[in-house]
């Protein structure tokens, strides 16, 4: 073989390998690589937790700390102990209603839709706005300067399981109408009385939203009125006998008493007495009837 030859074989061994290493190895050189975005993973923002303070004022009275009444979610109860300054603040209160006779604090209480209501009040925010005002009248605040309000307030944010001062205060006049307006409550509920149904032989409270609305109007009377009273009377159907049946109507009775101390009325405002079966509403002949008749009974009394 000739070197012309040998060398013009060399240079298309050459080509045909640049070829097929171009194709296999460099398809993509010459080209812009594009980086693939980074894919992002969402981190879910911390939700500042809510804080309200003790707070309120009335012209050149005012009172303000960062401290108020904490609670624990789905709860009514005060957590303790308190902040010096709320000590302060009521003694303030003392004062200034001792001087101003015609005036009344709303205490507000605050709730969430999330939360779990097992009191006796329509909602979480009236039982703690009930709690404060029995802490207030404690102190030495007439509850005739007191009223109690609810208001839902989605935007509350707990901490650790607390919410931070969920209640608000403002100052008002006394309403010019508020004797009319008590002897139009205390009608209501004596016409139409919180009624409690017992399952045979048992003591146990479950109230709907109607009933917890009554207990909220007897709160308010037993509140503004301090002569007043409740009356708690027991009921049973006919099954056993007429003495154990009056013992049970009582035990009854008491077990409704200690349902409404614990859900802030006072121990020394509730009497409590048994019929047993002698005042059925109903014919004990049915189920339905002696179901009727297994009942506890609250009315007021001036």
């Amino acid at each position: 073989m000739s070197k012309t030859t040998t060398n013009l074989l060399l240079m298309l061994i050459t080509i045909i390998a640049g070829t097929y290493f171009y194709i296999n190895y460099c398809s993509e050189c010459g080209t812009t690589a594009v980086e693939e975005p980074p894919i992002e993973t969402a981190i879910p923002k911390e939700v500042a937790s809510t804080s309200y303070p003790f707070a309120f004022s009335d012209g050149n009275f005012s009172y303000e700390i960062n401290d108020n009444y904490n609670f624990n979610v789905s709860s009514p109860s005060i957590l303790m102990p308190l902040a010096n300054g709320i000590g302060t603040g009521i003694g303030q209160l003392q004062n200034y209603f001792s001087e101003n006779t015609g005036k009344v604090i709303n205490v507000i209480g605050y709730y969430s839709s999330e939360e779990e209501n097992n009191t006796a009040y329509p909602n979480l925010g009236l039982a703690r706005a009930n709690t404060v005002k029995n802490h207030l009248v404690d102190q030495g605040i007439p509850s005739v300067h007191i009223n109690t309000q609810s208001e839902l307030r989605g935007e509350m944010v707990p901490k650790d399981g607390i919410f931070y001062g969920p209640v608000a205060y403002t100052i008002d006049m006394k309403s010019e109408t508020a004797d009319e307006e008590l002897s139009a409550l205390f009608d209501k509920i004596n016409a139409d009385p919180l009624i409690l149904y017992f399952n045979t032989a048992e003591a146990s409270i479950s109230l709907d939203a109607e009933q917890r609305q009554k207990v909220a109007d007897i709160s308010r009377y037993i509140d503004k009125v301090p002569e007043a009273t409740v009356s708690i009377t027991g009921h049973t159907d006919n099954t056993g006998l007429a003495a154990t049946n009056m013992k049970l109507g009582l035990d009854r009775a008491n077990f409704a008493k200690v349902y409404l101390i614990d859900n802030g009325i006072s121990a020394e405002k509730i009497r409590t007495s048994s019929k047993g079966q002698t005042e059925p509403i109903t014919d004990n002949s049915t189920e339905e009837g002696k179901a009727k008749n297994r009942r506890t009974v609250v009315t007021l009394n001036k």
